[in-house]
């Protein structure tokens, strides 16, 4: 029998422990302070504190892997799963890596060298630079060249971060300031590339899998066009643009550079298609939030597969040239206002009742009376639906979304239902402008919603059953009164006003709605500012927020630095409503 250690959380480390049971392994779990009763810490056969470093403190993860007799790690997606240092890390202690080996993670980190090594594969790229951009007039002559408008892209940037649209020549200075800092605060690397940014482009990626013995397939395609921020929210597999001979194509394409870097594990080459033409984009070597799509039209099992592979298990041959069957939809229900810019709303889930029924798989770590933390990505489940074709997959989304009951925070269920209802959508006119074109501010005005009640407005339970952690391992302990049972009481929420978007008080001060990181500050005490003019950009849960001056004034108080975490609440900026501070 396996241990092996998920060095993750939420839904993708629910996914990952059932993966192990199917198998007949078990299953280690790790969880922060914010993670102490999730789901993903009771599914597991034991679980561990990881202190203060959290998720991304890969030497306690590898001591509890070692005190808890794990044989490998299979790290999810996000926090350690594209670490090379990492994976050697678990390598050289004797353990299994479940992903691709680190050679293969560093050859495809850097978006610039992994336009090379497809450049070198045969791989069409998007018209651009293959080295770090320095200098605004490099971007000003790209731009003259190619035709405005340009993408800037941070080099090891992923999930939208780092990614800078630059409309004009007058933009490219404080585009190439954004960009690299992006990229530093979220990868510790500043570099950035140029690409021509191409008219109504999809986002088409192949799903790959290779092993130790240099085999490597695909697995199709999935579209993954409907985004927000460069951030996905609606993929379907397989596309509806792509013919059989454009799948067979691209998916070459992808074997071909996967077998170039050496890959062998599940993968993602991600591809921009515009009007009949197709581009490499980057290359994400994890597990994709989005996998269960491609399970559920090529009838696989990536998570098992990763893990079989990890341990020298071949690719499956009857998965070798295996054709899409049907059509599979996934909408990602996050916990964000798209009526407030998609603005992160943690709080408290009050009530959640997931949708079922014939072709419908919902994948999720939430239940009614949880906390949705704000130190981690907002999303609270994915909703999958499967059809015969893509109509049918159609109907069941619709009717899933409608039975999907979420309150207590805002969702992106209302945006969903818009998405799904467009005739653009039914028609498959997809691309990554489908938000902001075809689904406009306006459209997204009309999904206001209440706030989100915040997670520290509730008493805490009185339970039968309490976690206790000894010598760093979690275990459940039954408690009883003598002679009778412990009372359980419910939650209650507590009387008060729930924290909205970035509050301004009568005496001028600006708070923040959250726990965030203070990423910039673009004013000093004593400026005058105008309504409307930027303060400060705060980052949350993945996501930047500009905070903007609410009204004229002076700034008189500013107790904030670009690096500081802030809670919901704290003092930003206080402003001196005209005149002098």
């Amino acid at each position: 029998m396996r241990r092996i250690l998920v060095a993750n959380r939420g839904e993708i480390a629910l996914r990952v422990i059932r993966a192990c049971r199917d198998l007949g392994w078990q299953a280690i779990a790790v969880y922060s302070d914010a993670d102490r009763e999730a789901m993903h810490v009771a599914a597991a056969d034991a679980a561990w504190h990881l202190g203060a470093g959290g998720y991304l403190d890969g030497d306690r993860m590898l001591a509890i892997a070692r005190e808890a007799g794990a044989d490998g790690i299979h790290p999810g997606y996000g926090f350690l799963a594209e670490n090379a240092a990492f994976a050697d890390q678990v390598q050289a202690a004797g353990l299994a890596w479940v992903g691709p080996n680190s050679d293969a993670m560093r050859r495809m980190a850097s978006k610039t060298a992994a336009r090379r090594e497809a450049e070198a594969a045969g791989v069409p790229i998007v018209p651009g630079t293959t080295s770090d951009v320095r200098d605004v007039a490099e971007i000003r002559e790209f731009g003259a060249r190619v035709g405005w408008p340009v993408a800037l892209k941070a080099a090891a940037g992923g999930g939208g971060k780092g990614f800078v649209v630059v409309w004009g020549p007058d933009e490219a200075s404080e585009a190439l300031e954004r960009a690299r800092r992006e990229g530093f605060n979220y990868f510790k690397d500043p570099e950035v590339y140029l690409e021509k940014y191409l008219p109504e482009p999809r986002h088409i990626e192949i799903q790959v899998l290779g092993d130790k013995s240099g085999q490597v397939i695909h697995l199709g395609e999935r579209e993954c066009s409907i985004q927000r921020r460069h951030q996905k929210l609606v993929e379907e597999c397989p596309s509806p643009a792509l013919d059989a001979v454009t799948r067979s194509e691209m998916g070459a394409a992808a074997v071909r550079l996967a077998r170039r870097v050496g890959y062998d594990s599940a993968g993602t080459v991600e591809f921009l298609w515009s009007r009949g033409s197709w581009f490499f984009l980057e290359m994400n070597t994890r597990i994709q939030v989005e996998h269960a799509i491609t399970e559920e039209v090529y009838d696989v099992d990536l998570v098992k597969a990763m893990l079989l592979v990890a341990f020298g298990g071949e690719v499956p041959p009857a998965w070798e040239g295996r054709e899409p069957r049907g059509w599979a939809i996934e909408c990602r229900l996050n916990a964000e206002d798209p009526a407030a810019r998609f603005r992160p709303a943690p709080g408290l889930l009050t009530r959640y009742v997931r949708p079922a029924g014939p072709g419908v798989r919902v994948e999720d770590a939430y239940a009614s009376g949880m906390r949705i933390p704000d130190q981690y990505d907002s999303m609270i489940a994915k909703i999958v639906t499967r059809g015969a074709d893509r109509a049918e997959a159609i109907a069941r989304m619709r009717r899933a979304l409608g039975e999907l009951v979420v309150e207590g925070v805002p969702t992106t269920a209302g945006l969903h239902r818009l998405v799904l209802a467009r005739p653009e959508f039914e028609e498959g006119r997809l691309s990554t402008h489908f938000i902001g074109e075809v689904l406009t501010e306006a459209d997204l005005a009309t999904l206001a919603g209440p706030a989100a009640i915040p997670a520290d407005s509730v008493d805490e339970p009185v339970a039968r059953t309490f976690a206790v952690e000894v010598s760093g391992q979690r275990f459940e302990v039954r408690v009883a009164e003598r002679g009778g049972t412990a009372p359980v009481a419910t939650r209650k929420v507590k009387a008060g006003k729930a924290r909205g978007p970035v509050k301004t008080a009568i005496d001028g001060s600006v708070t923040a709605p959250m726990h965030a990181t203070v990423t910039r500050v673009d004013v000093a005490p004593g400026a005058v500012v105008a309504a409307g003019q930027r303060l400060l950009v705060l980052e949350a849960m993945k996501m930047e927020a500009d905070v903007l001056a609410p009204m004229a004034g002076t700034v008189a108080e500013l107790p904030v630095s670009a690096g500081m975490a802030v809670e919901g609440g704290q003092l930003l900026v206080r402003l001196q409503p005209g005149g002098d501070a």
